[in-house]
């Protein structure tokens, strides 16, 4: 599976930060030594930057600065992070899309997690979703130009590279509003819902949130959780204006608590897959 330099920087950044607290620095004191020590490019700012993985292509000049300062001399552990920098610089293959991915961010954590657990409430998880209903979608967020939508639909197929069969994916744990089945257009209803069936077969678990469930505890809305082998787990959520990551460990621990209380709510994997063959075989 090819690397994801969207991992690569939250980990560099995450590790330079573990390093300066390390050394009980504050950001305004390694700035100042930065800036005198004349290597790199230093403003106000910057290192809050660089800790808050703010950067896109990450400057092999400003971590060896940093380095000297927290005084990291063991040669093969300067050669990790100069090597850690060089793969979080690379470009993945959502850049050739990022008239409609836009940075990718998400994509790319999506590229290396260990296991993704999502709720969604109004839509098919995109990750699951067939290109008739990805097109569908994309014309009911306004695009209109046919060349753009179909830009978004080879985007989002693009994506699924990473549950094809015999590759070496994510988990991917699913839970679907009910609601959202109801909202799959006629045209394309059959294909998406037999391609739900179709991914649990090969142990994606889907799983059906029932109306009757009521009030339960995700009604503020859809969200994912990433995990990940080697980096701690983050949250990630979006809306009509932002895309929004969490990592903090106690919104983490939060999250995680909702989606238990929803998986509790609904239906079991083989009572969901009998609700959606239910929806293309009505009795």
């Amino acid at each position: 599976m090819a690397k994801s330099p969207t991992l690569r920087r939250r980990r560099l950044s995450r590790r330079l930060r573990e390093l300066r607290e390390g050394k009980g620095y504050t950001s305004s004191y390694v700035t100042t030594e930065a800036k005198q020590r004349g290597k790199g490019k230093w403003s106000r700012g910057k290192l809050t930057r660089i800790e808050n993985n703010e950067w896109i292509r990450p400057a092999v000049v400003d971590v060896e600065a940093l380095l000297d300062i927290y005084e990291v001399t063991d040669p093969e552990e300067r050669q990790a992070y100069i090597t850690l920098t060089k793969q979080a610089r690379q470009s993945g293959w959502w850049v050739g899309y990022s008239d409609v991915l836009g940075q990718g961010a998400y994509v790319g954590l999506e590229l290396e997690a260990a296991s993704i657990r999502t709720y969604e409430a109004l839509v098919i998880p995109g990750l699951l979703q067939t290109e008739g209903y990805a097109r569908a979608i994309t014309r009911s967020h306004g695009v209109t130009d046919e060349a753009e939508v179909e830009r978004y639909v080879e985007a989002r197929m693009a994506r699924k590279q990473i549950i094809t069969p015999g590759a070496i994916g994510p988990q991917v744990w699913a839970i679907i509003d009910e609601a959202a089945l109801r909202k799959i257009p006629a045209d394309v209803r059959g294909e998406q819902i037999r391609y739900l069936i179709d991914v649990q077969r090969r142990d994606l678990r889907v799983q059906v949130l029932p109306d009757s469930a009521g009030l339960h505890a995700a009604t503020t809305g859809s969200f994912s959780i990433l995990d990940f082998q080697d980096d701690p787990p983050v949250v990630y959520r979006e809306d009509i204006m932002a895309q929004l990551f969490y990592e903090d460990p106690v919104e983490i621990a939060h999250a995680e608590t909702v989606y238990r209380h929803v998986q509790a709510s609904a239906l079991s994997v083989e009572d969901s897959r009998a609700v959606l063959e239910a929806l293309i075989n009505p009795s």
